[in-house]
């Protein structure tokens, strides 16, 4: 089959060759995701599915199910008899996924399949160097190139403190300051745009992701609320995650504002890479950074080179994810699991394999 629609979303060899696993089923890719139905578009344009009886059987749990960003098969093209049913995903080559809020074990898939991650926060209230921190662990273990995009930089009258607060936990991220009002940023947002390629905006309630993603379709597309009077800080808008096509070429995925945000896995070495390379300096391979001599971390934030609330922070991430108490090999193996592969890649490819073998 000819793709020409489905380059636009993104599409590539390595799912097409995917694709043709499964005979008889067509491509599409996961736009919008509302509980039981999905939006997907395929090559001849965009309808509703629903996923299979046999697919519900064989999910282990919620991140087994679509999520937008997911290249899906699908039974038909056209909804002219009805629905389309989602019978596969294939196999996620970037996953953004969170603990599900208010839960101990469901895992929230946020988004797939994506290229950057551009993590938004406002200078204003919003503005939070340790959620700054807990975006980028996950946002590395996601597979995806993270940049942390700075909004309303017209409310900040400390910008250049902010950034270097900023500096001081992104360690070799770009970052990006912009604002709606002043029209500045928008440029630089541009240039990590590209045809096929897939960009994910994520943050808290109100920091102005739908306002950036109008400026970049050049419509007022997405729902946007004013900011209160009390302390400027924006109100949320989006209330399910989308994938929308830019008219200048490539993808972007909006998501809501997310009022917590829980690790289910993290890349805390490559967040947090400054810590952990002062770390292999300790005298002590097991060193907590408490109050053993030769502590290389220590004498960090006693010199003021690591501020204190840094260590803490990872401390906590890694009590939150299992980390704390395994010994280094231990500690290495959940180290490579995270970048090299989530469990439910692992799962998913199996899962396929298995498939593939019985056909």
């Amino acid at each position: 089959m000819k793709y020409n629609n489905l380059f636009k979303y993104g599409l590539t060899e390595g799912f097409i060759q995917e694709s043709t696993l499964y005979e008889g089923l067509f491509l599409a890719r996961v736009t919008e995701q509302h509980r039981d139905l999905y939006k997907v578009v395929s090559e001849t344009g965009e309808l509703q599915a629903g996923v299979s009886g046999n697919f519900i059987y064989r999910a282990n749990d919620n991140s087994d199910f679509p999520a937008v960003g997911d290249w899906v098969m699908i039974d038909r093209m056209d909804d002219s008899a009805g629905n389309a049913v989602i019978h596969n995903i294939l196999r996620r080559k970037s996953i953004f996924e969170r603990k599900a809020a208010g839960t101990a074990n469901n895992i929230q898939i946020v988004a797939t399949n994506i290229d950057t991650i551009f993590i938004c926060m406002s200078l204003n209230a919003d503005f939070n160097l340790r959620r700054i921190e807990r975006y980028l662990a996950i946002a590395w273990d996601s597979m995806a190139t993270p940049v942390i995009v700075l909004t309303k930089a017209d409310l900040c009258s400390d910008l250049e403190k902010r950034l270097l607060d900023i500096a001081k936990v992104s360690v070799g991220t770009d970052v990006v300051v912009c604002s709606s009002m002043e029209g500045t940023g928008y440029e630089e947002i541009h240039s990590y745009i590209k045809e096929g390629r897939t960009i994910a905006f994520i943050g808290s309630s109100g920091v102005g992701k739908s306002t950036l993603i109008n400026r970049l379709i050049g419509n007022d597309v997405m729902v946007t609320k004013e900011i209160r009077g009390d302390d400027a800080k924006g109100r949320h808008a989006t209330t399910h995650r989308q994938l929308l096509l830019l008219p200048g070429g490539g993808i972007v995925i909006d998501t809501p504002g997310m009022r917590e945000l829980q690790l289910d896995s993290a890349n805390l070495s490559r967040a947090f890479e400054d810590l952990e390379e002062l770390a292999e300096q300790c005298r002590y391979g097991d060193c907590s950074h408490n109050s053993e001599p030769g502590c290389a971390v220590r004498k960090a934030i006693e010199d003021g080179e690591l501020p204190e609330e840094r260590l803490e922070s990872y401390q906590k991430l890694q009590k939150e994810i299992g980390y704390e108490g395994l010994n280094s090999r231990q500690l290495e193996q959940k180290k490579i699991e995270s970048m090299f592969g989530s469990k439910g890649e692992m799962k998913q490819a199996m899962r396929q394999a298995k498939e593939k073998n019985k056909r």
